[in-house]
């Protein structure tokens, strides 16, 4: 069964030289995920996913933060395409 959760979060950036961005999953739809799709978790407990954000449409993973949300991790490639800095606001849609 195909779910889709619709997100709309800040983007931030990993405070480390890699320079990686990610979006976290707003708490309510990260507990609806793991309770939906946590058992089909792979390594690192990551859940696949497939992300629509603007135009671009791209196979990734979410991965579990201590916190207890979904981390997803955003290519520069995307954010380059989109537009998308640090600190923006971006809507997307997961599915799974």
């Amino acid at each position: 069964m195909k779910s889709v959760y619709k997100v709309r979060a800040k983007v931030w950036l990993y405070p480390g030289m890699a320079g990686w961005h990610f979006v976290s999953v707003p708490e309510k739809t990260s507990a609806l995920i793991k309770e939906n799709h946590g058992k089909n978790a792979r390594g690192w407990r990551s859940i696949p996913v497939t992300v629509t954000l603007g135009k671009s449409v791209w196979k990734t993973s979410i991965f579990p933060e201590k916190g207890g949300v979904y981390l997803l991790p955003l290519k520069i490639a995307i954010r380059l395409k989109e537009g998308i800095a640090a600190d923006d606001t971006v809507s997307l849609t997961l599915s799974i």
